[in-house]
């Protein structure tokens, strides 16, 4: 019985994949071909970001880019609770959190009739299409086409924020699980449109490793070993082996671009998480509470 349920499962999900492999690159072959340009407004009634006053200037820009589960304009992997935690405990930040980092367009995935449709009848293919773009980000015919594209989203965000090209203002892009392809990739846009120095913090980062961050200040990757998933994507991509001692990834580890922070026994997803509310450390805090205090500490250092 076992086998002809995972049978039937292959055989529905089967033109789900295949769709969604051909799709998956439509967004970054417009953008190529100069048929469509990135969206450059926030949704009405959306601030361009959140925090500081926009008539000072904020310590830091804080750009956050969440993981697969990603489809609003606003945070919804955890309601917001992360990047609310952060404002909470750093209002001298400046943040934003709706950039689209699996639409190369920026068109966010619950906004589009066609995935409204889906989402109601076949909810999975909201899960595969980010997957699917994280695949295309990472395929190295596609990846300079897409860190331009988004890269050049989170620099316009940027500027409607009130960021100032030039201006020295610290940006730190802190991105969740898939995000981290997207951020790494998005370095040298960023430090070529807005001249600005710039810091990551991935969390729980599922990304191959392939693009090159030598123009990041530096790389904080905060990570778990409950983690599997980030612990998956260090195990499926060469460029993250040590053998590959000349991928952009061990250079910078060479270089002392790349520091790890252990936030063990936290899990990628679940109960557990990083983010989670309700998972209590010896010290009594929750998971997302040394989280937050984690990535603002990095941040004032």
């Amino acid at each position: 019985m076992t086998e002809v349920a995972l049978l039937l499962l292959l055989c529905g999900l089967g033109p789900v994949l295949v769709a969604e492999a051909l799709l998956a690159r439509h967004e970054v072959l417009a953008y190529a071909a100069g048929r469509r340009a990135p969206g450059g407004t926030a949704p009405r009634g959306m601030p361009p970001a959140r925090g500081a006053r926009p008539d000072r200037p904020p310590a830091a820009y804080l750009v956050y880019l969440d993981g697969i589960g990603k489809r609003h304009h606003r945070d919804t992997r955890d309601g917001g609770r992360l990047v609310k935690a952060l404002l909470e405990r750093a209002p001298e930040l400046r943040v934003l959190g709706q950039v689209q980092p699996y639409s190369p367009l920026a068109y966010a995935l619950a906004d589009r009739p066609v995935w409204t449709w889906l989402r109601r009848h076949v909810a999975l293919s909201l899960f595969l299409h980010n997957v699917m773009q994280i695949f295309i980000a990472a395929d190295h015919r596609y990846r300079p086409l897409y860190n331009r594209a988004v890269g050049g989203q989170i620099a316009t965000q940027l500027r409607l924020a009130g960021y100032r090209p030039g201006c020295g203002i610290p940006v730190v892009v802190l991105s969740y699980s898939g995000g981290a392809q997207v951020a790494t990739g998005a370095v040298d846009e960023l430090c070529a449109q807005l001249r600005c120095p710039v810091s990551l913090i991935t969390l729980g980062g599922f990304h191959n490793g392939a693009n090159d961050i030598s123009g990041a200040a530096h790389l904080h990757r905060l990570t778990s070993a409950g983690d599997r998933i980030e612990r998956l994507g260090t195990w499926v991509f060469p460029q993250r082996w040590r053998l590959c001692r000349r991928s952009n990834w061990n250079r910078a580890r060479r270089a002392g671009k790349i520091t790890v922070h252990r936030l063990d026994p936290a899990t990628h997803v679940g109960a557990r998480s990083y983010i989670s509310a309700a998972a209590r450390l010896p010290d009594g805090r929750s998971h997302l509470d040394r989280t937050a205090d984690t990535v603002l500490a990095l941040i004032r250092a």
